[in-house]
Order: structure tokens, then C-alpha cells, then sequence
């Protein structure tokens, strides 16, 4: 009896400081993966955009941030504070939700104004399907993880899928960096109009199969401790990645330019 209970404790250790690291590894990927298109400009002055932007940034990356600390406040037994630092996390979901549809909004705006050069508009709004599609998947994810908050098992997979579906944004960053630079014939920008502009869709899509290698470690690691994935891996994983591999053909799609458009009347 004593070797059986010291074993579960010892595999409940074994699974929370999985679960630290994972949660490290999300938080690093998002600090690393902005350092180089937004840390590191504002901190040098040269990063200019719409406040909505800024806070965009600060809600998101909050995200991360909190996941980690709730992720290190049950390794460290501290549960109780775990449980009442939750509604936080809800909040900040709600945040994120209004937050990420009202900058869709805007650039969709920016980019559907008059004398905006041929294909802007397209370009953006297909763009606009990897972000909207991102929050269609981790919103309901979150929202069952509530559901099964006495299910911690279930739940603390829920908020990890929920998080590496997040990580194509920040991993898509370093991407930028591999740009070539632009053309000095190309004709400037029509003046008193934004510019804005979208990174080629299989950019995001790649971005996003790269951040699946943690969802696979976390499958490796089911596997070797309880001898199959999760169902909420395997099933939510699942959807995941047939979000990511259509996102080509949903973003050029008929319907979503015109849902886009839709959306970018939000914002007036």
C-alpha cells in the first residue's frame, strides 16, 4: 500500500513539472518569438502603431504569462490560489476575444479604404481567416475547460491545447525576418492612406505545424505514462491541424472574403 500511494505521488510530481515545462516553453516561445518585431522596437523607439495594437499585444502575451503562473502555482502545491487566481484567466479570454476581432476590424478597414493599392484588400482579409479561425478553435477549447474544471485531468490539456494553438503567431515573427527586403523601384504608398499588408498565408500555416511539436511531445508523454494520448489531444488536436492545413482555401474562399468584409465593418 505504501510503495502504490508514494508511486501516484511520485507520478503526480512527474506530471506537474511536465506540465511547468510545457508552460515554460510556451511563455519562451512568445517572449522570443516577439523580441524581434516588437520588444526590441519599442524598447529602441522605432515600433509605431494604434494604441489598439499595444494593447492587442499586452492582453495576448498576458495569456501566456498567466498560464505559466497557474501551471507553477499547482507544481508548487499551492492549488488553492491556483483555483482563486481562475476567474483572472476568464477575463482575459473575454479581453482577448473583443480585442483580436476589433484589430481584425480595423486592418480589414484600413485595408478596404479607397485608392489602397490592387489585392490589399484580398490579401488582408484572407490573413484576417488565420487569426479569426485561431480564436474560433481556442475559444470553445477554453470554454470546456471550465466545464471540466473538476476534471483536472481533462482540464489541464484543455488550457495546454488551447495555449500551443496560440504559438503560430509569435513562431510566424521569425518568418518576417527571412523576408526579402522591399523593392527600392516599387511605387511608395498611396499618401494619407495606412499601410497595411499580410505575410503570405503558408507562412502562418507553416508557423503553426511548427508549434504542433509541442502538442506531439505532450502525446509522447501520455503515451509513456498512461499508455495512450489523451482524447482531448487526439480529438482537439485533430481539428487543429485541419484548421491549419485549409487555411489556404478558406482564406481565398468566397465566403470568408465576404465574412471578412463583414467584419471590417465593425469598425466603421
Amino acid at each position: 500500500m505504501a510503495e502504490a500511494v508514494l508511486g501516484t505521488r511520485a507520478g503526480v510530481g512527474s506530471s506537474r513539472r511536465f506540465y511547468v515545462w510545457m508552460a515554460s516553453a510556451c511563455l519562451a516561445i512568445a517572449v522570443v518569438g516577439f523580441m524581434p518585431t516588437y520588444f526590441l522596437p519599442i524598447a529602441q523607439g522605432r515600433f509605431k502603431a494604434e494604441p489598439i495594437v499595444h494593447i492587442h499585444g499586452l492582453v495576448l502575451f498576458s495569456w501566456v504569462a498567466f498560464f505559466f503562473t497557474q501551471t507553477w502555482l499547482v507544481a508548487t502545491g499551492r492549488t488553492l490560489a491556483h483555483r482563486s487566481w481562475g476567474m483572472l484567466g476568464i477575463a482575459i479570454v473575454t479581453a482577448m476575444t473583443f480585442i483580436i476581432t476589433a484589430v481584425v476590424s480595423m486592418r480589414v478597414a484600413q485595408a478596404s479604404l479607397p485608392g489602397q493599392p490592387p489585392g490589399t484588400a484580398h490579401d488582408v482579409k484572407a490573413f484576417a481567416w488565420v487569426t479569426m479561425s485561431a480564436l474560433l478553435f481556442f475559444v470553445p477549447v477554453f470554454i470546456l475547460a471550465i466545464v471540466k474544471l473538476k476534471d483536472s485531468e481533462t482540464h489541464k490539456r484543455l488550457i495546454l491545447l488551447m495555449t500551443i494553438s496560440m504559438l503560430g503567431a509569435p513562431i510566424a515573427r521569425w518568418f518576417s525576418l527571412l523576408a526579402p527586403a522591399p523593392d527600392p523601384n516599387a511605387p511608395p504608398w498611396p499618401a494619407g492612406l495606412p499601410h497595411v499588408g499580410a505575410p503570405p498565408l503558408m507562412v502562418a500555416v507553416t508557423a503553426g505545424l511548427l508549434g504542433d511539436i509541442l502538442l506531439v511531445a505532450a502525446m509522447i508523454y501520455d503515451w509513456r505514462t498512461r499508455g495512450r494520448p489523451h482524447p482531448v489531444y487526439l480529438i482537439g488536436g485533430a481539428i487543429m491541424l485541419l484548421l491549419q492545413v485549409t487555411i489556404v482555401p478558406v482564406a481565398h474562399s468566397a465566403a470568408w472574403q465576404w465574412a471578412a468584409a463583414a467584419i471590417g465593418h465593425l469598425a466603421g
